[in-house]
C-alpha cells in the first residue's frame, strides 16, 4: 500500500513526514484532509443505523454539504491505526519499555525477574532466625538478671540462717545440721487444718514426685512442721504425714522450741479461740520454703504457685547451685 496514493497526495509524490514514522504518525491524526471537487455528494450511511455518519469524514458536516474528498466516498472508511500507518505503528511499539526488562542485576542464572522463590525464601529464613536468637539472648538474660535480683532479696532478708532443734514423728532429735547436703521442701502448719494444710501438702508431694521421676536430680527430703505444738505431738505426727508421702517428715517440739524456729523463718501463727469441744483452728504464713545443701534459705511458694512452677523453679536452683561451704 503506498502512503502517498492511500492519503491523497498524488500518484508518485512522496509525502514531507513519510521517512519519519514518528512524523507520520502525527501527520495522519492532525494534517487537513482534502475535500472532493465532485459535486455528486452522498453521505455515507451507517452499517446499523441507516443514518449519514460523515458529518466527520464523508460529505456532510452537521448537516450541511461540503465539498467532497479527492477520493471515492466508499473508500472513506476509518482504518485502525496500524492500517493506516503499519511503520508510524512499529516505530512507537519499538519505543514502548518491556515490563520484563532487567531491572537487577543479579548471579548469573537468577533470570531478569530478580532474585529466585529459593533465595528470597532463604534471606526471610536467615532474617528470622537473627531475629529470632537474639529475642531468646534477651529474654534469657533478663531472666537471669531478674533471678539474681530475687537471690539478693531473699539473701538480705535473712531468713532461715538461724539453727533449729525439733523432734521428729519418730521420736528422734532433729537439727537443721541433719539435713545438710540434702535439698530441703520444709512447709508450716498443723494436723488440724481443715483445707489449706491438706493441699499444700498434696502440693509439696507432687513436686516430691515430679523431681523424683527424673533419675538425674538430687533427693529433696519434704518436712512438715507444726506451729501447734499442743497437739500435735510425735504420735499425731505420725499418723498424719503417712496419708502423704513415706519420706515426709514431720517436726514438733516444745512451745518455744516452735516458737524459734518459726522465727528463723518468718513465719506468723496465732492460735483462735477454743470452742465447746476445745477445737480451735491456728491462723499461720502459707508458703513452701526451699533449702540447698548447704542448709541456706534460697526460695519460697506461696498458695498460688503450683506444683510444675516449684518444681521447674527447684531444677533451676539445681542446675545453678554452688557451694559456699566446700
Amino acid at each position: 500500500m503506498r502512503i502517498g496514493a492511500e492519503r491523497g497526495c498524488g500518484a508518485g509524490r512522496i509525502p514531507c513526514w513519510a521517512g519519519n514514522p514518528a512524523l507520520g504518525l502525527l501527520g495522519l491524526r492532525f494534517l487537513p484532509r482534502p475535500v472532493s471537487r465532485s459535486a455528486d455528494v452522498r453521505p455515507v450511511l451507517g452499517p446499523r443505523t441507516g443514518k449519514s455518519v460523515g458529518d466527520r469524514r464523508c460529505g456532510t458536516r452537521a448537516g450541511k454539504q461540503v465539498r467532497p474528498a479527492r477520493w471515492a466516498p466508499q473508500e472513506c472508511r476509518a482504518m485502525p491505526l496500524p492500517t493506516r500507518a503499519p511503520r508510524a505503528w512499529q516505530a512507537l511499539a519499538a519505543l514502548r519499555v518491556s515490563p520484563r526488562t532487567q531491572l537487577w542485576s543479579g548471579p548469573a542464572g537468577e533470570g531478569a525477574q530478580g532474585p529466585g522463590l529459593r533465595t528470597r525464601v532463604l534471606v526471610t529464613a536467615l532474617c528470622g532466625t537473627a531475629l529470632g536468637g537474639a529475642w531468646l539472648a534477651a529474654r534469657a538474660e533478663k531472666e537471669q538478671r531478674r533471678r539474681q535480683q530475687r537471690s539478693e532479696a531473699l539473701r538480705q532478708a535473712a531468713v532461715g540462717q538461724g539453727d533449729f532443734s525439733l523432734m521428729d514423728h519418730h521420736g528422734q532429735a532433729r537439727c537443721k545440721a541433719d539435713f545438710r547436703g540434702q535439698w530441703v521442701l520444709m512447709y508450716f502448719g498443723f494436723t488440724h487444718c481443715p483445707d489449706i494444710c491438706p493441699d499444700e501438702l498434696e502440693k509439696l508431694v507432687q513436686v516430691i514426685r515430679k523431681l523424683e521421676a527424673e533419675p538425674g536430680l538430687p533427693p529433696v527430703q519434704p518436712l512438715f512442721v507444726t506451729v501447734d505444738p499442743e497437739r500435735d505431738d510425735p504420735a499425731a505426727l505420725a499418723r498424719y504425714v503417712q496419708d502423704f508421702h513415706p519420706r515426709l517428715l514431720g517436726l514438733t517440739g516444745s512451745a518455744e522450741q516452735v516458737a524459734q524456729a518459726s522465727r528463723s523463718y518468718r513465719v506468723y501463727y496465732s492460735a483462735g479461740p477454743k470452742d465447746e469441744d476445745q477445737d480451735y483452728i491456728v491462723d499461720h504464713s502459707i508458703a513452701i520454703y526451699l533449702l540447698n545443701p548447704d542448709g541456706l534459705f534460697t526460695d519460697y511458694y506461696g498458695r498460688s504457685r503450683s506444683a510444675e512452677h516449684i518444681a521447674d523453679s527447684v531444677r533451676r536452683h539445681m542446675a545453678a547451685f554452688r557451694s559456699v561451704l566446700s
